[in-house]
């Protein structure tokens, strides 16, 4: 089976690691490749590692340049997607990477994203109860945000299984410069970020916490509330997501760290991309450069009644075009782990 894919963004970091994984991908055929403002550019000048398309022209984006595919991947600003979706045909698998369809609740969507909600389609994080099931055969998809994919990996296990308590989860995230996007920012400039570390969207006002917040509250089948705190690290792709919370008043007196260790493996056993490390071994950002794995480490601090979970993902793949691609092909039916087999990169 072959399948036409369009990418827009195809200039920007998210629709170019799209491109950089379609390229490989042994069902797919890259159709149109567009861009806004970088439209009528060769897409060697932008993106040069790309080397099989580099001579490919960025066209338009544009409903007429888009339609016609079995795939359209969305890699635009937020607030941008909603149109073009609407206008492609129903027939058309269209994965949005941007927020424009995550959230569930409008208010929230208006509150951090200050325009109309778009409304909401199936969730693109496979790996969450039902994920698969809610993807099979479906022709939206909304691509979670990098965030909100390590922090729901991380924490998901536990409240699935009714064991963490939903009062007092605290989240904070480390990121890669990538995640803000390439357009120039001088808070982002190689002298500003090189050698510091910083946090921002504190105090609950990151764009990310209502759709953690959704995701856990699922999960959890009842409100959880977060107080999530992101920070920018001096490196240019990753994520590492350290999530704590406390445990459920019904297993505190009970639970030990190999019993709640014990939750995550079972989750985990057959997932393809997500793999709990072994004892005394904690994740790193680098042991996922350029792949869709996601690795994972837990402990239990019985002092303070809480478990602790860190996460590293690599943004650019699980959190955004990895993620993607692995919904596209549960969605079509084919092998889930096509065009996605790449480990990470040492040293």
């Amino acid at each position: 089976m072959t399948v036409s894919v369009a990418v827009s963004g195809a200039s920007g970091y998210a629709g170019g690691e799209l491109l950089r994984l379609l390229a490989s991908h042994p069902n797919v055929q890259i159709g149109a490749i567009t861009a806004h403002s970088n439209a009528g550019t060769r897409l060697g000048a932008l993106q040069p590692h790309l080397h099989s398309l580099a001579e490919r022209i960025l066209e338009e984006t544009s409903v007429e340049n888009l339609s016609g595919h079995d795939v359209v991947f969305l890699a635009l600003p937020h607030g941008a997607s909603a149109d073009i979706a609407k206008a492609l045909p129903p027939e058309t698998l269209v994965i949005d990477a941007g927020a424009d369809h995550r959230l569930e609740d409008p208010a929230a969507w208006e509150k951090f994203y200050g325009s109309p909600h778009a409304g909401t389609w199936p969730y693109g994080l496979p790996e969450l109860p039902g994920g698969r099931e809610q993807l099979r055969n479906s022709k939206r998809i909304a691509v979670p945000g990098c965030y909100p994919t390590s922090s729901l990996l991380a924490l998901m296990p536990g409240f699935a299984a009714g064991i963490l308590a939903h009062d007092d989860v605290v989240i904070v995230a480390a990121s890669g410069t990538s995640g803000a996007g390439k357009s120039v920012k001088p808070h982002l400039l190689g002298s500003e970020v090189m050698g510091s570390m910083s946090p921002y969207g504190v105090g609950g006002g990151h764009r990310h916490t209502p759709e953690i917040e959704q995701g856990l509250s699922s999960v959890a089948g009842q409100p959880v509330q977060v107080s999530f705190t992101p920070t920018l690290a001096p490196m240019s792709r990753g994520i590492l997501a350290t999530a704590t919370a406390k445990l459920s008043e019904s297993v505190r007196d009970s639970a030990t760290g190999a019993t709640i260790r014990q939750v995550w493996l079972d989750r985990y056993e057959d997932e393809p991309f997500v793999h709990v490390l072994p004892e005394g071994q904690w994740p790193s950002t680098k042991s996922v450069v350029g792949s869709n794995h996601v690795a994972l480490q837990l402990a239990y601090d019985a002092h303070a009644g809480r478990v602790i979970v860190s996460c590293a993902i690599d943004n650019l793949t699980k959190g955004t075009a990895g993620g993607a691609i692995q919904s596209m092909n549960i969605a079509l039916g084919l092998d889930e782990e096509a065009g996605l087999n790449f480990q990470g990169v040492a040293p």
